[in-house]
């Protein structure tokens, strides 16, 4: 999730465009199980139901299920020119991020968009917990692999600024990402591996 001044982003397997949250977008983004396949999804960019179960550790039917849900709120659609025949189902994610709420769009559930926020922070946390439980190493020369980076910065910035300085944060991130894409089209780079970003920052009024 990137939380900027006034809105939030949510993520999604897909590409640059983004998106008012609906209600059903919003219930959807509420079960982990949900979130979880999503993330997943934007690993591996196409799904199968018994895929995402084995990578899971849950039931075929209950990822089916799920993902069904998540095709009827908007956030994934069939592939089916990557099924083998018929019968099987193919999954990718629309191409755009999720906008959960602001001042332009507001959501029409506030507590349904609290509760959406305070899972995303819950998934916010999980990646803190694995970034402070690896840095010791790292700080400590035990291990030279990168795996986490924390950085901070207190800039002096109008509100339009900070806005700017958001999007170029999503602009440097496509660029990486379409670079990555063009020079590996087949996603077989053994030394690729997905980093999972975080941005948030907050000014001295709140």
């Amino acid at each position: 999730m990137t939380e900027q001044a006034d809105t939030a982003d949510a993520e999604t397997p897909g590409g640059e465009e983004a998106t008012q949250a609906t209600t059903a977008m919003l219930k959807a983004f509420t079960h982990p199980l949900r979130r979880q396949i999503l993330r997943l999804l934007g690993k591996r960019e196409y799904l199968r139901a018994a895929d995402a179960a084995e990578a899971l550790g849950v039931p075929a039917n209950k990822v089916s299920f799920h993902l069904r849900v998540l095709a009827d709120a908007g956030l994934l659609v069939e592939a089916p020119e990557r099924a083998r025949d018929r019968r099987d189902r193919v999954w990718k994610g629309q191409a755009a991020a999720v906008k959960l709420g602001g001042p332009e769009a507001p959501i029409d559930d506030p507590a349904l968009g609290d509760a959406v926020l305070a899972a995303l922070i819950d998934d916010h946390y999980d990646l803190v917990r694995r970034m402070v439980a690896w840095t010791p190493d790292y700080m400590a020369g035990r291990t030279t692999e990168m795996h986490a980076e924390f950085s901070q910065k207190t800039l002096r910035l109008t509100e339009a600024e900070f806005v700017a300085l958001i999007d170029r944060f999503d602009e440097i991130a496509r660029e990486a990402k379409e670079a990555h894409d063009l020079a590996h089209p087949d996603r077989d780079d053994p030394e690729s591996r997905i980093w999972n970003i975080d941005i948030i920052a907050a000014d001295d009024t709140i």
